[in-house]
């Protein structure tokens, strides 16, 4: 669901451009859509919200055709405890504690709008949704909510963790393996499409 904005003077159809673009990527990446907006659209800092999903493969036998799209945890955890310590970081909050040593953010503090913890059979699935984020920060909630899943770490420490503004206190990071971007959010004024826009190359009105 990344969103890429750029400018060109070349008068193309959004269809010419999402058929265009598609054949020079790799078959790792596709575009879905095209379509023009407005002169001062930043497709990053245009955004009222991010939301990611971490999705753990939660069973005694590892992953075969999903190994490298899950994370993998062998020890049962408890989704319930995970989603009661995790609303500890509902709100406006430093979020140093996760964040990357190498991030360049000028600014720790970002806005949790959604965070929850379910479990949907052998998939325990960690969804987030901020104003922004920082390097890692969701693989380092994701790291630190497994702890307390798993029962290494109580409840009330993910509320500590965040208190204490020190990554070093934060555990392991979690894999890439298992994160996805699952949805940006812009304004209605923006036209972005849904994140369920059917992908069928078409732009304004049809086009």
């Amino acid at each position: 669901m990344q969103v890429a904005h750029f400018d060109s003077p070349s008068p193309r159809t959004p269809r010419a451009w999402v058929l265009g673009s598609n054949t020079g990527l790799p078959a790792e990446i596709s575009v879905l859509w095209a379509r023009p907006v407005p002169d001062a659209f930043h497709a990053r800092y245009s955004a009222l919200s991010r939301t990611y999903v971490y999705r753990i493969l939660n069973r005694s036998c590892r992953p075969a055709l999903l190994c490298r799209q899950v994370c993998w945890v062998r020890r049962p955890l408890d989704a319930a405890a995970m989603h009661s310590a995790a609303q500890a970081l509902m709100g406006e909050h430093d979020f140093s504690s996760f964040r990357a040593a190498e991030c360049q953010s000028a600014s720790a503090v970002r806005r949790m709008m959604h965070i929850g913890v379910e479990r949907r059979e052998a998939t325990v699935v960690i969804t987030v949704r901020a104003n922004a984020f920082l390097h890692h920060m969701v693989r380092n909630i994701a790291g630190a909510l497994i702890a307390v899943g798993a029962g290494s770490r109580p409840l009330g420490w993910i509320a500590e963790l965040l208190g204490t503004r020190d990554r070093r206190l934060g555990g392991v990071t979690a894999p890439p393996q298992g994160l996805y971007l699952a949805h940006v959010e812009y304004a209605d004024e923006c036209g972005i499409p849904p994140p369920d826009a059917d992908g069928s190359c078409r732009g304004p009105a049809g086009v």
